[in-house]
């Protein structure tokens, strides 16, 4: 094993998923995937693990949502939470425990731990002017407020954040605020709130971060912690005016709720002590044994609340043992724009199931293999294709076919023993024997996708050694030879069941069944060290079973539906967000008496000489024959519209355009796409000259 010194006991946190929608590809590739292969590792190598998570169910989010849907909170988090709990299962992310915020185990911590802080004085109490909407006759949370920021001009700032910029805001910083309950100015009204003195930290911080964690800790993430630290930390509230959370324990709290913020962290302990009920055991040891390792996994937007606010939460209860890692990874985007729920531009992990079912490792590996470890990163369908197809169905799963066929080709699928050995041989299960060590180097320093690849590495060296031995040649001259190299070859793939678990833990079961590999009498089956340890992994005339393909390939039509689907989504958008033209001026009906408009059709049209965009069209008005110039030569050929019945207004006074006389006006719009299209009347009977009014 590596030089990197392991504790005996973990707390693995993955950052709790906000219940306001479906959880999407950029949430499993910034938290999930990488926690599950680093709980999932530490459990094969016979660590104590506690790996926990749970559905964050408080906030203004979760109120704005059911006040835009017209139910209840609690509709809303029971009917996201069971839809995200099972998208973790579906993807094989081994929670030993998957809570719930708005659980009694979950207010019962938060409420005590809030107490504690309080009756140590570890908070300040003050009363501040805060935005207040008269007309629904509560206080705005930040969410409800929005406004221009003060600092880059953005007129939709919300009263935490604006999202053009970044910049961290009060809600009474924006210009001009508004209510998004009701629209309404909001007033400013007095309110008591408790705040956690973050700058009695920040020496603290400096010293525990800044100083001790320096060189293991990744530059983003102490980045990020640097520039807060060397800001200036001030005080933070740790309450807020709403009726949606877990109401404040305290005297002078009525009407008040624990921010999101300072309870949702408090999940990760509230999870461990529903696990540990229910299995019998002690939670303590896994928050307060300075021999546990505590490490967060989260995405970048969490780096403050998990690195400098719950720390100083747990320093200022002082029982609680401090994160040793937080690994925030980046962003990951979609086909070149950002993920974004609002706008449906995602992979929904619930969807994709249902257009490739039971392929749920290979979205693991190529998460994996593109992880925004340390930059944002980019899923393409494209990518996703080219990742199943040349690594894992090309690579992997074909390594492990021709062994499998081969084996109960030649021998009736058991295992042949293995005679003399040749220095290619002995290299090859030489280096099998290192990859336990470089895989697990890999995974403890958090690199994730380094280590993906080396496990596809070991797959291309059982390739790479089966195609140089070409066993299907030499059984016709040695077979004494071929007993050998199969029983390399079956080594390797036995290897690779074994190591791919974290990776790929439904393809590791089901290559382990193939291989028979599993526990006997109560025993685990092979382990992680047995791939360096064991001289054989698999004995002698140890009976596998035939063969089933691993991967599928994944066809060029599969992935032109995907790009379709999200080539919908981008025309949705962009007609939702389409600036609609604003009413003109009022006119009276005289005004509009005045328009004279036909039903028409055009008998003839031609391009205008020299002229990119016009037009020249003979149209038959019922009145007369007409020339008009119009200006749709982009959008139409002209002998596409000979025959097009149209609406004409013929009234209008003729203009020379480009020498030519245009008698009148052909009416068009424009459709979600921005083409040019005909306003014209649809139904037949209607000849030409007849008005519309």
């Amino acid at each position: 094993m590596s030089d990197i010194k392991l504790p005996s006991r973990y707390t693995i946190t993955a950052a709790l998923p906000y219940t306001n929608g479906p959880i999407h590809i950029g949430h499993l590739a910034g938290v999930y995937v990488p926690a599950d292969i680093y709980a999932r590792y530490l459990r094969s190598i016979g660590k104590d693990v506690a790996f926990v998570c749970g559905s964050d169910e408080h906030g203004v989010a979760i109120s704005m949502k059911a006040k835009k849907e017209g139910v209840t909170p609690k509709d809303i988090i029971d009917k996201y939470h069971a839809i995200i709990k099972q998208s973790f299962m579906d993807f094989g992310i081994t929670f030993d425990n998957y809570s719930r915020t708005s659980a009694p185990v979950h207010h019962k911590t938060a409420s005590e731990f809030f107490i504690n802080l309080y009756k140590k004085g570890d908070f300040i109490e003050e009363t501040t002017a805060q935005l207040y909407d008269e007309e629904a006759q509560q206080f705005l949370a930040d969410r409800f407020v929005i406004g221009t920021c003060p600092k880059c001009g953005n007129e939709e700032a919300y009263g935490d954040q604006c999202e053009n910029c970044g910049s961290s805001l009060n809600a009474t910083d924006l210009i001009n605020p508004k209510s998004t309950i009701t629209g309404t100015v909001p007033t400013t009204k007095e309110t008591k709130h408790w705040f956690l003195p973050l700058d009695r930290y920040e020496e603290f911080l400096r010293n525990w971060i800044l100083k001790g964690h320096k060189d293991d800790w990744k530059p983003n993430v102490y980045g990020q912690c640097k520039s807060w630290i060397d800001g200036g930390l001030e005080p933070r509230a740790v309450t807020r005016d709403l009726d949606w959370g877990i109401p404040v324990p305290v005297e002078g709290g009525e009407g008040k709720v624990l921010y999101v913020w300072f309870d949702a962290p408090i999940g990760y302990i509230s999870s461990t002590k529903e696990w540990a009920a229910r299995e019998g055991i002690d939670w303590e040891p896994y928050w307060k044994d300075e021999n546990t390792k505590l490490v967060h996994f989260i995405g970048k937007d969490n780096i403050v609340f998990h690195c400098i606010i719950f720390p100083s939460m747990l320093k200022a209860e002082g029982s609680y043992i401090l994160p040793e890692n937080v690994p925030a990874n980046e962003f990951l985007n979609l086909e070149g724009n950002k993920l974004s729920t609002s706008k449906n531009w995602a992979v929904w992990l619930h969807e994709y199931l249902v257009d490739f079912p039971e392929m749920q490792d290979s979205l693991r590996y190529t998460l994996t293999a593109n992880a925004p470890e340390t930059k944002d990163n980019d899923f393409t369908w494209k990518d996703f294709q080219a990742r199943n197809n040349n690594e894992l169905v090309a690579i992997f799963g074909n390594f492990i076919n021709r062994v499998v066929v081969l084996t109960n080709k030649y021998y009736d699928g058991k295992v042949p023993a293995a005679g003399s050995l040749t220095n290619v041989d002995n290299e090859t299960l030489e280096q099998l024997k290192k990859y336990p060590e470089i895989i697990s180097s890999s995974i403890e320093r958090y690199r994730f996708r380094e280590a993906g690849q080396e496990l596809m590495n070991l797959a291309r060296l059982g390739n790479k050694y089966l195609a140089d031995a070409e066993p299907w040649k030499v059984i016709k001259v040695d077979e004494e030879r071929v007993k050998t190299i199969m029983n390399v070859a079956l080594q390797i793939a036995a290897g690779l069941a074994v190591l791919s678990e974290p990776f790929l833990p439904f393809t590791s079961s089901k290559l382990k069944n193939i291989l028979n590999l599993t526990s006997t009498e109560g025993s685990p089956g092979e382990s992680w060290n047995d791939v360096s340890l064991k001289e054989e992994l698999l004995k002698p005339d140890h009976q596998i079973n035939k063969a089933e393909l691993l991967f599928r390939k994944i066809e060029d039509s599969e992935i032109q539906a995907q790009l379709d689907k999200l080539e919908a989504t981008k025309k949705a958008n962009e007609y939702e967000n389409k600036q609609v033209m604003p009413q003109k001026d009022t006119i009276t009906f005289d005004d509009f008496s005045k328009l004279d408009m036909r039903v028409g059709t055009i008998i003839e049209a031609e391009k205008m000489a020299k002229a990119k965009k016009l037009l020249v069209l003979k149209v038959d008005t019922g009145l007369d024959v007409r020339t008009i110039v119009s200006g749709i030569a982009e959008s139409f050929k002209p002998e596409d519209i000979v025959g097009k019945k149209v609406t004409v207004l013929v009234n209008l006074a003729p203009r020379a355009l480009r020498g030519v006389d245009s008698e009148g006006m052909i009416l068009m719009t424009e459709n979600t796409d921005g083409k040019l299209v005909f306003v014209n009347p649809d139904e037949d009977g209607v000849g030409n000259g007849e008005g519309i009014s």
